[in-house]
């Protein structure tokens, strides 16, 4: 089997289990293609794609890497996320980004922290600031129904 072809099946394997972690945040898949990733989301949601200065895939332990200027953009969900480094570890269904971490979505809402860590089993993030600073969001809020207390 070749690199591109065992590259693109840990893409796809990993854009099957990433998919609800994509209603949050959009983060990695990666092969050890030196383009951008395109990958379809199986949710028939749209295009993924990753782009980094680097990105590996390591199928013994399961973790499958992007490093340096890595760009994830899901247009359809309007996402974009960016980190010095993205980290997806298979088998905790867990996805680390590191370095610099700014999630922007096209409704207003936005992350910015030095780690921002996706249990996937849990449909939870929690975000790191580096030591002594603080984490940034942001969010829209929606006008609640009329007739309806605060």
């Amino acid at each position: 089997m070749s690199l591109h072809s065992w590259s693109q099946r840990v893409v796809n394997t990993a854009m099957r289990r990433l998919r609800s972690a994509l209603l949050l945040l959009p983060l990695l898949l990666a092969t050890a293609a030196v383009e951008p990733i395109a990958a379809e989301d199986s949710r028939g949601d749209g295009l993924i794609t990753i782009e980094s200065d680097q990105q590996s895939a390591d199928n013994s332990t399961g973790v499958v890497t992007a490093s340096g200027n890595v760009r994830i953009v899901h247009a359809n969900r309007g996402v974009v996320a960016t980190s010095r480094q993205a980290q997806y570890f298979t088998k905790e269904e867990r996805i680390v980004l590191r370095g610099d971490v700014d999630v922007v979505q096209n409704d207003g809402h936005a992350l910015r922290a030095d780690q921002v860590i996706y249990l996937l089993q849990e449909d939870r993030a929690v975000a790191i600031p580096v030591e002594g600073e603080q984490v940034y969001s942001q969010w829209t809020l929606k006008d609640p129904s009329p007739g309806t207390e605060p």
